[in-house]
């Protein structure tokens, strides 16, 4: 099953670090993410650049709005995601709390379904 762990960090956390803390961080989480590859446990992994790079998309009626970063209302953004192969919810959140992000962010950890699946549930409930 696959599972993704969003690493769900504060707006302007990087921004507040040294350069040897973000340094250091990164290569906790680099050194984290080669040993779930070597266990064969790591689709793919990644760092997300800040919301001050990002730009929001909507389409509502026919028309496009497009919102540059930083966003006044955004608390947190996904600081990054590790995309794992796993048998179970449980081992998923296993690798989640492991994860060296857990001691500054937050780890959420989801499946990767079809949307639709969602949808069909919550029609027999």
């Amino acid at each position: 099953m696959s599972y993704i762990l969003l690493i769900n960090e504060p707006v302007g956390q990087r921004e507040a670090r040294t350069l040897e803390e973000g340094q250091a961080a990164y290569a906790a989480m680099t050194a984290y993410a080669e040993q779930l590859a070597s266990q064969g446990l790591l689709h793919g992994a990644q760092s997300l650049q800040s919301v001050n790079g990002a730009t929001r998309v909507t389409k509502r009626a026919g028309r496009v709005a497009t919102i540059d970063g930083p966003f006044a209302e955004a608390k947190e953004m996904v600081g990054g995601f590790f995309w794992l192969n796993v048998k179970t919810r449980e081992e998923a959140l296993a690798i989640a709390r492991e994860c060296p992000a857990a001691e500054w962010c937050e780890v959420e950890v989801r499946s990767m379904v079809p949307c639709f699946e969602e949808s069909k549930a919550a029609a027999k409930g």
